[in-house]
């Protein structure tokens, strides 16, 4: 991830406890530049442009969508194009930084492995080095896949191995979690799950699943332990940023069941034999659990994508208008750093905006995009990056590890920026806290001073690290106020009826898809760039 702009909070700091020597702990809000997002909906700060460009190609949006699209129209040997991006750094929800040193995510923070399905995401991830053939074998780079130990959970007053609550848990509990995975592979074996949903026209049964809540569905399958359906719920807001109540069957399930599915305890030896059966057939990208993961998450992809794009990369851009014409398509944007409004004239447009932004911004929008536009909502997501001076003491069981849960805790744990590091002496650190947020709570996630952020972050945290504050000397907070797209029942439905393409326009991002992940995007970036002519 790619640095973001920063706005500084107050300069008042916190103060230690009385009996330690005080130290001040600094910080800053950054994330989305909300008063320019917002300057779209004030028509009167419209200006006439003060200058007129000819392009090629416009790309409106500089996320993972419009960062594709732009690879793959080099790919093509397209190279007379212009990305408009409205932040001063491209990536969207995969961008990142660094506090005193130590690089830390913004936000994305991982890429599973993808499965054949995701070829352009293969493809790209080959062109990087990531992966290659080895003796007639795909490989993944050791150095970029996720060091074990991989996720801990802090359950019962011990850190345990892996997310799934065990320890002391009864016979009942067991029970329902072979019965989720029994039905998990019922659903596997009607119809497949494939990630991005594109590659597939949706079943019946999915559709069926897509008019449900995940909740509805469970309760109807008798699926009512509290352990199984904090973990499920848990697995929902890290993806989808809502929990079991609100999103689809059909998303809860293809959180499983598009990856590794769901393995209940005491399967390691039938998950041992899937796993070569899978090698076997060369697909076990698709099968096992492997994650890609940076210091700096997912900014570590977007700088790739970033890299040789040169001055064709214009950040600071709101775009604002974009209208198809007989013979091309006019954009218009607005410079913030010049504060000046720019006229791109082109012979085709990618939108790679949001479905709210895009539903703005297209004159004479298709009723299609509207209508989805309308009928998305959006997960508010907080990224709290807390830099430690030195290693957290820690409580009895699992050791430290990448991704480290609290249970029943509505954050999403923490992820340790030098987990991936191959120095093992303690040192500084960063970790970067995960909180979805309920949409109604969007200005709550804005009002809040990075302070106010900490003591969230700092009472979810406090029963595994109670020295946490003791230890922090700077706080940087990610916001984002439209951070996810929740794939609501209903969603695969509408995905069906495909995108509003026309002769000079081309739709691409997350939002076309239902949920927000990077094949997705990426995925949806390729192929509107395979569209231009």
């Amino acid at each position: 991830m790619i640095a973001r702009r920063a706005v500084l909070a107050s300069a008042a700091a916190l103060a230690l406890p009385a009996c330690e020597t005080k130290r001040e702990i600094t910080g800053a809000l950054l994330g989305a530049d909300a008063e320019r997002g917002h300057w779209l909906r004030d028509t009167s700060a419209r200006q006439q442009p003060a200058a007129s460009r000819q392009t090629r190609v416009v790309i409106a949006g500089g996320g993972i969508a419009g960062l594709a699209a732009a690879r793959a129209l080099r790919k093509r040997g397209i190279e007379d194009f212009v990305m408009l991006e409205l932040e001063d750094a491209p990536g969207g929800n995969s961008r990142g930084g660094e506090i005193a040193g130590v690089a830390c995510p913004l936000g994305a923070h991982y890429l599973p492995v993808p499965g054949d399905a995701a070829r352009e995401v293969q493809h790209f991830l080959e062109d990087t080095g990531l992966r290659k053939r080895v003796a007639g074998r795909w490989v993944y780079d050791e150095r970029h896949l996720c060091h074990a130990p991989q996720e801990r959970l802090f359950f019962n007053g011990v850190w345990q191995d892996g997310l799934l609550p065990l320890q002391d848990v009864g016979s009942a509990t067991l029970a329902q979690y072979e019965r989720f995975s029994q039905l998990v592979t019922r659903a596997q074996q009607q119809s497949p799950f494939s990630m991005p949903v594109a590659t597939t026209t949706p079943s019946a049964s999915h559709l069926s699943l897509d008019a449900m809540t995940f909740d509805a569905w469970l309760l109807r399958e008798g699926l009512t332990d509290t352990h199984l359906r904090w973990y499920l719920d848990y697995s929902c807001r890290d993806d989808y940023g809502a929990g079991l109540a609100a999103v689809s069957a059909w998303a809860g399930i293809h959180y499983f069941a598009s990856r590794h599915g769901f393995q209940a305890p005491g399967h390691q030896a039938e998950q041992a034999e899937q796993a070569e059966q899978a090698d076997r057939a060369d697909h076990a990208s698709a099968s096992t659990e492997g994650v890609l993961t940076w210091p700096e998450g997912n900014a570590w992809l977007a700088r790739k994508l970033v890299e040789g794009l040169g001055d064709r990369l214009q950040t600071g851009r709101v775009v604002t208008r974009i209208e198809e014409g007989r013979h091309g398509v006019t954009v218009d944007a607005f410079n913030a750093g010049a504060n000046v409004m720019e006229r791109w004239q082109a012979q085709h447009c990618i939108v790679a905006l949001p479905l709210f932004v895009a539903a703005r911004t297209v004159q004479n929008a298709p009723s299609l995009l509207v209508e989805r536009a309308r009928a998305i909502r959006y997960a508010p997501w907080a990224v709290v990056n807390m830099h430690l001076r030195e290693p957290l003491r820690d409580r009895p069981g699992a050791p430290p590890s990448w991704d480290n849960v609290v249970y029943g805790s509505r954050g999403l744990g923490y992820v340790d920026a030098r987990h991936q590091s191959m120095d093992p002496r303690p040192g500084p650190t960063v970790l970067s806290w995960y909180s979805p947020l309920p949409e109604g709570d969007r200005a709550l996630l804005l009002s809040r001073s990075w302070s106010d952020w900490l003591q969230v972050a700092q009472a979810e945290l406090a029963a595994p690290h109670p020295d946490l504050r003791e230890r922090v000397t700077r706080v940087e907070v990610a916001r984002y106020g439209h951070a996810m797209a929740i794939p609501l029942p209903g969603m695969l439905g509408r995905t069906a009826a495909g995108l509003p393409q026309t002769a000079r326009l081309s739709y691409a991002h997350a939002d076309w898809a239902g949920y927000s992940v990077f094949e997705e995007a990426f995925t949806a970036g390729h192929r509107a760039a395979m569209r231009v002519r």
